[in-house]
């Protein structure tokens, strides 16, 4: 199940530890992030055994609108990950 900006701000305000990674490109990131872990969706397949630590554990992915974090996590998902969220409405919602 996908994540809404409501949860995701809630959470982030306390200070939760997450698996969170933004899925856009570095040149994105560093006009503006939310505090993500960068992870340009392009890279995740040379990522998989470093991520293959946290394969059964929620990991929330995000991007401007939610089409490539919608990607990643059907990636993710074919490789057997388990709790893959995706931020519904990228970024454009989390500061709308």
């Amino acid at each position: 199940m996908d994540i809404k900006v409501l949860e995701l701000k809630q959470r982030l305000n306390k200070g939760e530890n997450l698996n969170f990674f933004d899925v856009r490109e570095p040149w994105e990131y560093s006009e503006f992030n939310i505090g993500a872990q960068l992870m340009p969706l392009t890279s995740i397949p040379d990522q998989l055994i470093e991520l293959s630590a946290i394969k059964d554990q929620e990991i929330i992915v995000h991007c401007k609108t939610g089409n490539r974090s919608n990607q990643a996590k059907i990636f993710l998902e074919s490789k057997g990950f388990t709790q893959v969220r995706s931020l519904l409405g990228g970024i454009d919602a989390f500061m709308g």
